[in-house]
């Protein structure tokens, strides 16, 4: 017998050894992202199953190109929804694997030794759970078919060694997004709108499990005493948690999914997310290591954008990246990924953004990048663009160019380094040399809206001048965004720079 297994009784044999931020589109329309770069806030895309409600007035018939009339007709609607509770309901054929995994398991753990079989994989392991499950079943004297059968085995090793009902969600390469708010109730972002997922757990003590298997695997914990967590999956995925007594529908876990393939510059540009020149010019800008700050709100794909712009980093540059869950995948070979660490229990050992940053200048690196900077340590990175390390990245939560660059101001405030308004106006302006813009608009799709390039400053304003925006024309007939990329015809400010590195006619070109 091998030391996988263990008997108990006469039949207790052991079991022997061991989109992108972008999607497809037509027309127009940009294809919907798997971000890459957050949790949505968009409660009103999803309508609430309604209870029963009174009837109403029937909706005023449209005339013929009235805009306005339809646009007041949906608003009618939404305020009729009834807000009601959503639960999300398995089938008949999950909900039965579900209750009989409940009475497996048990005598499942009593027949194999745990610590062995977390050495398998997956793979390995269904093999071996075979025959003892068929063992477990004949003793309970349960029937299965072999498509049932086959399902429970997977549904055991998603239990013991992957994260449960997740799994098939975190398999399905049309979410990008997964929300899970309560043991009864988890929703998940399609083609950039959400919809209520056909999974559920057992109970909170089910759910919080699972949540303590995702922030253990990279060194974290989540308990009441620290009921937030930030961590990440195997594959690269940014997973939130927050627990109890926060939460109070039971343990949250919000899931931002990668794409498997990295994205690059051509395929937003194929996909719509940009046009040609807008991407010949960011390529110019990143290969001619211009510091870039990626804008945007939640969910807009900054994360993608960034991880899109890397591309274009000479393969012999040393590049550090610097997060709070390391959730970046450049696609250079001199990466040195760096990731924060959290106090202790005792509240000692925490080691910041900031303190990385300065860490990093002393590690000889070409170009820093932060995944996003929130606070004082907006500073720093200001201070490492300005000395010696061109071509540094970063992404910031914002909603326009000029918003941005007064968060920057704001943050650097933020900290207790003491100088005027006056002096930090000017670092930002000498630091920054390019924003780009990127949004989710309301059909889901996630576009490149500007990019907007820093000049210098003009008595205590910075100056800046949009090369490239996205023009908002109509909503189709579909519900999509139809609109078009325009070229400012400005001359780029900066262009000596990119002639340094022999992208002045290119760069020229694609900006008149």
């Amino acid at each position: 017998m091998s030391s996988f297994g263990r008997r108990t009784g006469s039949i207790g044999a052991g079991i022997g050894a061991r989109r992108p931020m972008f999607g497809a589109a037509s027309g127009n329309a940009a294809l919907d992202v798997a971000d890459q770069d957050a949790a949505l806030n968009d409660d009103d895309s999803v309508m609430a199953q309604s209870a029963a409600v009174p009837p109403t007035p029937e909706p005023v018939t449209d005339l013929p190109g009235d805009s306005t009339r339809d646009a007041l007709n949906r608003l009618e609607q939404r305020g009729r929804s009834s807000a009601g509770s959503l639960e999300s309901r398995q089938g008949d054929l999950e909900m039965t694997i579900s209750r009989i995994k409940d009475q497996v398991m048990p005598r499942l753990l009593e027949r194999i030794d745990p610590e062995a079989a977390a050495q398998l994989n997956k793979n390995e392991l269904s093999e071996e759970f075979g025959p003892i499950i068929g063992e477990v079943l004949a003793e309970l004297r349960i029937n299965l078919n072999r498509k049932e059968q086959l399902m429970l085995e997977k549904v055991l090793v998603d239990e013991l060694l992957g994260l449960g009902p997740l799994e098939d969600l975190l398999a399905d390469q049309k979410i990008t997004d997964i929300m899970v708010n309560g043991p009864s109730q988890t929703f998940v972002e399609k083609n950039g709108k959400l919809e209520l997922a056909n999974i559920r757990f057992r109970d909170e003590e089910h759910l919080y499990q699972i949540a303590q298997r995702i922030v253990n695997r990279v060194g974290r914990r989540v308990d009441q005493t620290t009921p937030l967590a930030d961590a990440r999956l195997e594959d690269g995925s940014r997973v939130n948690v927050i627990v109890p007594p926060l939460s109070l529908k039971g343990t949250a876990i919000s899931i931002r999914k990668f794409s498997d393939k990295p994205i690059t510059l051509d395929m937003l540009a194929n996909w719509g997310a940009l046009d040609e020149k807008m991407c010949t010019a960011l390529k110019i800008f990143a290969a001619s290591r211009f510091n870039i700050v990626i804008s945007g709100g939640t969910g807009s794909g900054k994360t993608t954008m960034l991880n899109a712009l890397s591309k274009m980093i000479d393969p012999g540059e040393r590049t550090i990246t610097i997060e709070d869950a390391a959730e970046l995948r450049l696609q250079q070979p001199h990466v040195l990924p760096l990731e924060t660490r959290p106090a202790n229990l005792e509240g000692k050992g925490a080691i910041s953004i900031r303190d990385l940053i300065i860490n990093s200048l002393r590690m000889r690196p070409d170009r820093v990048i932060l995944g996003e900077i929130r606070g004082q340590e907006c500073f720093d990175l200001l201070a490492a663009m300005n000395t010696g390390h061109d071509g540094s990245m970063c992404t910031l939560h914002s909603n326009s160019p000029r918003e941005c660059l007064a968060r920057m101001e704001n943050m650097v405030m933020m900290g207790d380094i003491k100088i005027p308004k006056e002096a930090i106006t000017r670092q930002i302006a000498d630091s920054v040399d390019i924003i780009v813009q990127v949004k989710r608009l309301r059909d889901g799709s996630r576009r490149c809206t500007s990019i907007t390039e820093v000049c210098g400053m003009e008595g205590n304003v910075i100056v800046t001048q949009e090369l490239f925006k996205f023009q908002y024309l109509e909503e189709g007939d579909d519900g999509r965004i139809v609109g078009e990329y325009r070229s400012m015809g400005l001359r780029p400010h900066a262009l000596e720079k990119a002639k340094s590195f022999g992208f002045e006619k290119p760069l020229l070109e694609a900006c008149l």
